[in-house]
């Protein structure tokens, strides 16, 4: 049991340092769609894995220590670490939760479903009241409108619905289906590995 416990301590530390390493290292922006601060990173495949195959807690706390991790080189006064996380526990919880009661293809498609509708959903609520509302202030609104420019009919008067359905929706469509398509590919060959690496160590 002890065995079992430190195994999955070990998982759950290299998928944070996996997570960690995606983030910064992967990052792809999309000028051309989308304002320039909305990038495609996969930071977030490793804390799914990590719901998958330890549980919602274990995927949470990749998505924390991800976050943790990140706030020391912070340009947003943090903002953006916290919108990261408010993003990514509900999101991996919630397919984590459906995984865990249905482990068959049929069920990680599911969860990988709910998991894109939950990502969706909490980003564009969380842009909408919390995160652009505190970029306004933060760096003025002024500055914010120009770094919005790329949104067709953009104003200091409709800019926060705008961005949610001209930005925050397609882009969490898009960065969200990548992510979980890229999950289950991975998973099933991932998780053969790390079951035979567990059962060398046992008979050792």
């Amino acid at each position: 049991m002890r065995q079992d416990t430190v195994f999955r301590l070990a998982l759950l530390a290299n998928l944070s340092a996996l997570s960690i390493l995606l983030y910064y290292t992967i990052r792809i922006p999309l000028p051309f769609l989308f304002p320039g601060f909305l990038e495609i990173q996969f930071s977030n495949v490793p804390a799914i894995i990590a719901g998958f195959m330890v549980g919602p807690v274990g995927g949470a706390v990749v998505v924390v220590v991800r976050t943790l991790a990140k706030m020391p080189g912070s340009h947003t006064m943090n903002i953006g670490e916290f919108a990261d996380m408010i993003i990514g526990v509900p999101t991996v919880v919630v397919s984590a939760l459906i995984y865990m009661r249905h482990r068959t293809k049929k069920g990680a498609i599911v969860a990988s479903l709910a998991g894109v509708a939950t990502w969706v959903f909490v980003a564009i609520v969380g842009n909408y009241f919390l995160f652009i509302p505190f970029y306004a202030e933060y760096l003025g609104l002024e500055l914010l409108l120009n770094l919005l420019q790329i949104i067709p009919g953009i104003t200091a008067e409709n800019y926060l619905w705008r961005f949610a359905l001209y930005s925050a929706l397609p882009f969490n469509i898009l960065l969200a289906s990548m992510v979980y398509g890229i999950t289950f590919l991975v998973y099933k060959r991932l998780v053969h590995l790390i079951e035979s690496i567990h059962s060398r160590l046992r008979d050792v």
